[in-house]
């Protein structure tokens, strides 16, 4: 075959074509910039009215408000893809205290808004709801009000939800039905709420009190819009039992209380859900709240950083807003969040889904972590609580307890 030799132009033009394919594979292929980040979105849809509203402005919001306001003041949460600090921004969506527009509102954030993360809704149903929408769409839930009995088993199938608060069957109805069991109660009445809180906490006492030899003489169902509480508390005095449980929320808890009192009812023990763990229930019924059982993770004598915290949320505001139960577990999971973030260096999901679901945390809590989905049995600091000289004390497990358990509780005050 014939060969024809290079003119002068085909040199240059050669050279001119592998200038050109140097110059680009020198450059690589194109990268698009970031675009500018001046914040992080963190969206809510939160009880702002309604039914829950007491419980959301008492638990969730007095944490989530003193924490942006810290970390801003500091500058916001570095990011090193970004390379800098960006301030928190929420955007707030009021559900009314209805899971149905608590879920349309969710969706909305992510869909619609599209902001960076989802902090949680308030109670349990709305956890049930919410949780299967941010694992859909790989948004990182760490979940503050209410528990995961119903979920607790679908956690495996929903990798980016996290659940914080201790609840029915993650140790606090076992410690609490070994407490009543070792100072002698034999016999208890259950009413309940008949939402998924109220359903998860009877049926999980339904097994833990028979376990530890305490008889249910009687089980009642609380319509969530039911006003007199009057023929419940009627039967349950009838069956006289030693324990009473009124597993619901603060719009049952506070007027069977009150009916309680009025009625003369006085069980050797008196327990109550959601509501009891409140400060606002101490002001509401003074000596009248002594001996009354309830749920808890802490107590600030316990140690500095709970001191500390207690110090953060609660120096010159009302007690009302003061909240036993949850505080320190939700402070603990929105610093797990900015540390998972800051170690991950993006704000990408997956990545910090990885860590927060692999890694442990230095908190409030002291050394704090995850397992499969909810935080360790291990970094709780207390499951049961008792109004005990004013003060909210943990009387269980007795490794954490700043008080022993009084029982019988004190009749109620007369007058």
């Amino acid at each position: 075959m014939a060969t024809r030799g290079w003119t002068r132009r085909d040199f240059l033009r050669g050279v001119a074509v592998a200038g050109a394919g140097l110059a680009l594979s020198a450059c690589g292929p194109k990268v698009t910039p970031k675009p500018a980040k001046d914040k992080i979105v963190v969206g809510m849809s939160r009880p702002l009215s309604g039914p829950l509203a007491v419980v959301g402005d008492s638990a969730f919001r007095p944490v989530y408000e003193t924490f942006i306001a810290e970390v801003n003041a500091a500058g916001g949460v570095y990011v090193e893809e970004y390379g800098k600090k960006l301030p928190i921004e929420p955007l707030i969506y009021d559900d009314k205290s209805d899971v149905g527009t608590a879920t349309r509102l969710t969706e909305k954030l992510i869909v619609e808004d599209k902001v960076d993360f989802l902090w949680p809704g308030c109670g349990t149903s709305f956890i049930y709801a919410q949780a299967p929408l941010a694992n859909k769409y790989g948004y990182v839930l760490i979940t503050a009000e209410g528990g995961a009995t119903t979920i607790k088993d679908l956690l495996p199938s929903m990798p980016y939800v996290f659940v914080t608060l201790s609840f029915s069957d993650w140790y606090q109805l076992p410690v609490l039905a070994q407490l009543l069991s070792k100072k002698g109660a034999k016999t208890a009445y259950i009413a309940y709420i008949a939402d998924l809180h109220g359903i998860e906490y009877s049926g999980v006492a339904g097994i833990e009190f028979p376990k530890a030899g305490i008889e249910i003489v009687g089980v009642k169902s609380i319509p969530p819009d039911m006003k007199d509480l009057s023929p419940i508390i009627r039967e349950a005095k009838a069956a006289d039992p030693d324990v009473f449980c009124c597993f619901a929320y603060p719009d049952q808890i506070m007027p069977a209380t009150a009916l309680s009192i009025e009625l003369d009812f006085n069980p050797k023990a008196w327990v109550g859900g959601p509501g009891v763990n409140f400060g606002f229930y101490q002001t509401t019924f003074g000596p009248a709240a002594e001996g009354v059982i309830g749920f808890t993770s802490f107590n600030p004598k316990q140690s500095d950083s709970a001191r500390a915290l207690a110090e953060k949320l609660y120096a010159g505001k009302p007690k009302e807003i003061q909240d036993y139960w949850g505080h320190p577990l939700y402070w603990a999971g929105l610093e797990i969040w900015k540390q998972a973030i800051e170690k991950a260096g993006t704000l990408d999901q997956a990545k910090i889904r990885d860590i927060i679901a692999t890694e442990h945390f230095q908190t409030v809590l002291g050394d704090t972590w995850f397992e499969g989905g909810l935080l360790s049995k291990e970094c709780h600091t207390g499951e049961i609580g008792q109004w005990i000289n004013g003060e909210y004390e943990v009387i269980g497990p007795e490794k954490w307890a700043t008080a022993e358990m009084v029982y019988p509780k004190p009749k109620w005050p007369k007058g």
